[in-house]
């Protein structure tokens, strides 16, 4: 496959919001602070991305408009993942399409887990695969064998957060992990390299990551591997950067074929990019 265009990588994770918005009732985290759209962009800039993919907070709920605003600001370089719920009519979907998204997001930490075999959900999931969009799971990795299989069974396309999620105790022995790496045989699930914070301590970040990444890469190959940012890592702020993300990058994947497949090839094709000279 030929190389894109010189400078094309793509941030795949990355919020953006507003402390004065309004936020969900129920959220595990209320941000004192404004992640905004003109920072995002800056920093995009000064680390050579030049496209991001922008994930609705679970602390704003289902109510996407700071996000539609957002993709609407900056339409070639940004794609979208929306929070929806399964009472959205299609008129509705169709707007978060006509603004760049191209997936919704289940963020089920500190949540149960959907009834995703009811027929409610199962109309939601066969529109979003109808669309071509994508379902991102955000759930540890014991859990994703309760969630995975009617995602895979309604022809979804799959996104898995931040390695899975592993236990932290366990790491890469965590059995919901072994799982995970075993659903690459299905050629619908793609991972996301990020936020190893979220899964390991401190310092453990360019091992574990790098041991992790590997096993990732040996099962799904870096054709189904993503890297995000999780800029501005909320409840992290202390011990990430945009800068150490980047630098974490280098210590997992370091095949510079790989590397182009994690950063171009594949989130230009899942999200849904257009790339000029690309054919349509």
């Amino acid at each position: 496959m030929p190389p894109h265009p010189s400078g094309v990588a793509v941030d795949t994770h990355a919020h953006v919001f507003r402390q004065d918005l309004a936020l969900a009732d129920t959220r595990r985290h209320t941000p004192d602070y404004d992640a905004t759209l003109t920072e995002y962009l800056t920093l995009l800039d000064a680390h050579g991305m030049s496209h991001g993919v922008l994930v609705q907070p679970s602390f704003l709920g289902t109510d996407n408009s700071h996000l539609v605003q957002a993709l609407r600001a900056a339409p070639d370089r940004l794609r979208g993942v929306a929070v929806v719920d399964t009472a959205i009519s299609d008129a509705q979907l169709q707007t978060l399409a006509d603004a760049g998204v191209v997936g919704i997001r289940l963020n089920l930490i500190g949540l149960p887990t959907p009834p995703l075999h009811a027929p409610d959900w199962q109309a939601l999931l066969a529109r979003v695969a109808a669309r071509g969009w994508h379902v991102e799971v955000h759930a540890q990795a014991q859990r994703l064998p309760e969630i995975l299989p009617a995602l895979l069974a309604a022809g979804c396309r799959v996104v898995v957060d931040h390695f899975g999620r592993p236990d932290p105790a366990l790491g890469v022995t965590d059995p919901g992990f072994a799982y995970l790496l075993q659903q690459a045989d299905s050629g619908q699930v793609w991972v996301k390299l990020s936020a190893p914070y979220r899964n390991w301590p401190a310092g453990k970040e360019d091992d574990a990551g790098r041991q992790a990444a590997a096993l990732l890469v040996r099962a799904y190959t870096a054709q189904r591997l993503m890297w995000g940012s999780d800029w501005p890592h909320t409840e992290h702020r202390h011990v990430a950067s945009y800068t150490a993300a980047t630098q974490w990058l280098d210590a997992w994947i370091d095949d510079p074929t790989e590397r182009r497949c994690v950063l171009a090839d594949t989130p230009l094709h899942l999200f849904q990019f257009q790339i000029q000279g690309d054919k349509p």
